[in-house]
């Protein structure tokens, strides 16, 4: 059993409506709380607790739907309490099938107009905005907001930039926003308050596909500075040119 010392935060259980539980590992967004959730909900699965009909990680809390038909929410409280007690899952290792994915992006000029903006924010300058960012190796933290999107971090710690006061109308699919030390990357066009200072050619959502969400939570990114040409020519490669390899 894991001691409550070597722990940042001590998960918590909580009801969430009729037929679901929330299990949290903390109330900001660090790299252990976000392992922990990722780690615990993959043991979740795992477990294959009879009843429990979907069981879903978040940035930093794991969501289990049961049918309270078969499964009463106290019985299921105490088996989750077990699972939580048998490791420090701040420290766990991710769970398996993970990959790494090296993705060229266009930084800037008419691709991406607010690339000045989010560097003069982060306190750097436009060369060292795009060197960081392209150097970040970064982790799909949690999926959601729209199908197949992935909220990506943690950038390093000058780029916990604020969001926009006033919404972007819309950005293209692929691009890539920042703001609070994260990346999201658009499966769709949609309007958004964090900055634009990439953009990219990769489908994220394949709705034809056996597997319509491309990225999944655990996954590596690196978003690698491409020219324009790059993104034309792979224009019609839904993976927009990425380069995939297993994590091993």
């Amino acid at each position: 059993m894991t001691s409550a010392t070597s722990r940042p935060f001590d998960p918590v259980i909580r009801p969430a409506g009729l037929n679901g539980v929330l299990v949290s590992f903390g109330d900001t967004l660090t790299e252990p709380a976000n392992r922990a959730a990722l780690a615990f909900s993959s043991a979740v699965v795992r477990e294959g607790i009879d009843s429990v009909e979907d069981c879903a990680p978040s940035l930093v809390s794991v969501f289990v739907q049961f049918d309270p038909l078969h499964l009463g929410l106290d019985t299921l409280r105490a088996r989750l309490s077990t699972l939580l007690a048998e490791r420090d899952w701040f420290s766990a290792s991710m769970p398996d099938g993970r990959r790494f994915i090296r993705v060229p992006t266009v930084y800037g000029a008419d691709h991406a107009p607010q690339l000045e903006e989010a560097a003069e924010a982060a306190g750097v300058s436009v060369a060292d905005a795009v060197r960081q960012m392209s150097e970040a190796r970064v982790r799909v933290q949690t999926i959601g907001f729209a199908p197949g999107q992935p909220y990506l971090g943690l950038l390093p710690e000058n780029w916990d930039i604020p969001r926009q006061t006033a919404l972007t109308k819309a950005v293209p699919e692929g691009a890539l926003v920042v703001a609070i030390r994260q990346f999201v990357l658009f499966s769709v066009s949609s309007p958004t308050g964090w900055r634009h200072v990439g953009q990219t050619a990769l489908k994220l959502f394949r709705p034809d596909s056996d597997t319509p969400f491309f990225l999944r939570p655990g996954d590596e990114v690196q978003f690698v500075e491409a020219s324009a040409d790059v993104l034309a020519r792979h224009a019609d490669d839904p993976d927009g040119g990425a380069v995939i390899e297993a994590i091993p």
